[in-house]
């Protein structure tokens, strides 16, 4: 918990500073661990229940264990027309998960949202916070390989 102590001191052991708290931690763990969330409600005196209420409301946090590279699929409507769908079920298919889902070697974890507000782009797939516009199924191997070179 050494780490989780300097994220605490880094932000002055504040209740107000909750949400870079969770996010320096998600940032460590790629998750933000129940043992974690309880150490820290009992260093903050915050109720675990305030912490996961937060945790939970934004979908920037996430309770389970992420791949290490987090693949975002816009689905709003001008990506969903320009053909999302398809994008998504390719991804879906050459990392052997559902959306929602985690490659059972821990690298991808695949998710959508409804509007990533990157329109002009669309469809859109985000990696890692890196934008992909007008992404194909044509593209798909080549945008994951890209990915996958990362870990050799």
């Amino acid at each position: 918990m050494k780490k989780v102590e300097n994220i605490l001191r880094q932000n002055g052991h504040r209740k107000e500073r909750i949400i870079q708290i969770l996010s320096d931690i998600q940032r460590i763990y790629n998750y933000l661990p129940k043992e974690v969330l309880q150490y820290i409600s009992g260093r903050l005196r915050l109720p675990l229940s305030e912490i996961y209420s937060i945790a939970t409301f934004y979908a920037a946090f996430s309770l389970k264990p992420r791949g290490k590279h987090l693949v975002t699929v816009c689905m709003g409507t001008a990506c969903h027309v320009r053909g999302a769908p398809a994008v998504l079920s390719r991804l879906e298919e050459r990392l052997g998960v559902e959306s929602g889902g985690t490659t059972s070697d821990n690298q991808f974890t695949l998710k959508t949202v409804n509007c990533l507000g990157a329109c002009a782009l669309a469809p859109i797939v985000v990696v890692d916070e890196e934008y992909h516009g007008q992404t194909t199924v044509n593209k798909v191997d080549k945008l994951v390989k890209t990915y996958e070179k990362d870990e050799n």
